[in-house]
């Protein structure tokens, strides 16, 4: 086998079908195979992976129950995949047209690679407007503070030798895993190569609660792994442009009664108060 794409889903019922449609078109001259790496879910998820049994010939489900969080369903995927490289997709994506064998003959060349990013599809005008695409055109610079580049995990490929060999994903992260992958990788010497033609389209939240708290969480976990590559030579976070950046929120107070018409806003707070809080419960300096 030459790749397995591995799908974590926990109550994906609402979403799995559209992905597991668009990769039941997708066509390539090699063997492959799809997991789904089912977490626990208490909806019809694996019912409806079922009914694409006749639609994807090596279309399995793996039980993923055993600890609650992406990356645990990610590693037990990977675990029992047969492909020599594994390529990773989220439940509530699509991939787009071609993008099987974009990535899959990208891994053939490289150990590790990322696909390019489209918000356009999935998301209303609205949604669009709470986060700019950073994996449009190349990979994701992490610029606060500027380190290594990085991927999202929604597009994801690496050979599984070279994934067992940093110990996977790390499951004490619910998320920022797929970027402390894509940096264990680099510090032991590999590439990150991007692959433009694997496109994969991505889903945003729709309401300003959930925009809310996924910044919330990705503010927390981004001091979190701050905290750990300090030591790895990620550089110190000024504590000047922190608290520049908390003036610049205060002073735009005034703009929260309109924040309906500015969803970007409410990813703002969300991102600076998660980090606030990290900062607290985790004893490092991090604005």
């Amino acid at each position: 086998m030459k790749l397995s794409v591995i799908i974590p889903c926990y109550n994906g019922a609402e979403t799995i079908g559209m992905q597991l449609d668009a990769l039941a078109k997708q066509s390539w001259d090699e063997d492959w195979e799809v997991i789904v790496s089912d977490n626990g879910s208490t909806d019809n998820s694996v019912s409806v992976v079922n009914t694409y049994r006749h639609r994807i010939a090596n279309l399995r489900i793996v039980d993923a129950s055993g600890k609650q969080g992406q990356p645990y369903a990610l590693n037990v995927g990977a675990k029992n995949a047969r492909g020599e490289s594994i390529a990773f997709c989220d439940a509530d994506d699509e991939v787009g047209e071609g993008w099987l064998p974009a990535i899959g003959n990208a891994l053939n060349r490289f150990e590790f690679v990322a696909g390019r990013f489209d918000f356009e599809k999935l998301n209303s005008k609205q949604s669009l407007l709470s986060r700019k695409n950073p994996q449009k055109d190349g990979l994701q610079k992490y610029t606060y503070p500027e380190y290594m580049h990085h991927a999202g995990g929604g597009s994801l490929g690496v050979r599984k030798a070279l994934f067992n060999a940093v110990g996977g994903f790390d499951e004490s992260l619910l998320l920022l895993h797929d970027t402390d992958l894509c940096w264990k990788i680099q510090l032991r010497g590999g590439v990150l190569n991007f692959v433009p033609d694997a496109v994969m389209h991505i889903r945003l939240r729709d309401d300003l609660k959930s925009v809310f708290k996924q910044a919330m969480s990705y503010g927390e976990y981004n001091v979190i792994i701050y905290k750990r590559y300090r030591k790895l030579g990620m550089p110190r976070l000024s504590l000047k442009r922190g608290i520049k950046t908390w003036i610049q929120l205060l002073r735009r107070l005034k703009d929260l009664n309109k924040i309906h018409e500015n969803p970007r806003l409410a990813w703002n707070w969300g991102w600076c108060i998660g980090r606030l809080l990290a900062c607290f419960n985790h004893r490092v300096l991090a604005l």
